[in-house]
């Protein structure tokens, strides 16, 4: 994905999230890409439907082998607005979306052999935002990494680490930390640009920050 199109793909969800009665759905996996495209034709409510480039098994791309899997023949719906736990874990919770969440679980797998279990959340839906399951993953690892491919301030990150402190602030047993784009333009080389994204060694550095704190 080429710094254009990414900074449109955030600038639109972002965007339409920050309207109230807009419902945003971002899935990450081809099985969920079917079930929430369902769920939102039948929504009666206008719902913004985002899909990461990345994860589309674009021939030209840098793809994921998390991002292909098989899609049921059959008709169902992935109800917008309920998060996925992807991977338990007991050590400390990493709230993410789309192409994050296979960086995420890629980072876990191999921090599993040094004895740190994440449990990876894929939210799967901004608005309406599933506060309870993250509140209550939060609850059993005292730990909350966000990652997301959007800009570190005034975006989902600090969002989501707001709805938590106010919720109870006694859960986290260390600070809260993000992995997002720091505040600058997104470089137009790619060897700069992925200095910028949240890569799968930024987000074990991080892990490794909040597990230790």
């Amino acid at each position: 994905m080429t710094s254009r199109f990414r900074f449109v793909y955030w600038l639109v969800g972002c965007t339409f999230a920050h309207l109230p009665g807009m419902k945003v759905v971002v899935p990450s996996t081809p099985a969920d890409a079917k079930g929430l495209m369902i769920s939102a034709i039948r929504d009666d409510n206008p719902v913004v439907y985002l899909f990461h480039k990345g994860i589309m098994g674009l021939p030209w791309m840098a793809k994921n082998r998390r991002s292909i899997g098989p899609v049921p023949e059959d008709e169902y719906e992935v109800p917008i607005g309920k998060a996925s736990i992807v991977r338990p874990g007991r050590d400390v919770t990493i709230v993410t979306l789309s192409l994050s969440v296979h960086h995420a679980l890629d980072v876990a797998d191999e921090l599993a052999g040094d004895n740190v279990e994440c449990e990876v959340i894929d939210l799967r839906s901004l608005v309406p935002m599933d506060t309870d399951t993250i509140l209550e993953s939060v609850g059993r690892t005292g730990r909350l990494l966000v990652v997301d491919e959007d800009y570190l301030s005034f975006g989902l990150s600090g969002e989501v680490i707001a709805r938590v402190v106010e919720r109870d602030p006694t859960l986290l047993r260390a600070p809260a930390r993000r992995v997002c784009v720091p505040d600058v333009p997104i470089p137009y080389s790619r060897s700069l640009e992925y200095a910028v994204l949240p890569t799968a060694d930024r987000i074990r550095r991080a892990v490794l920050e909040v597990v230790t704190a």
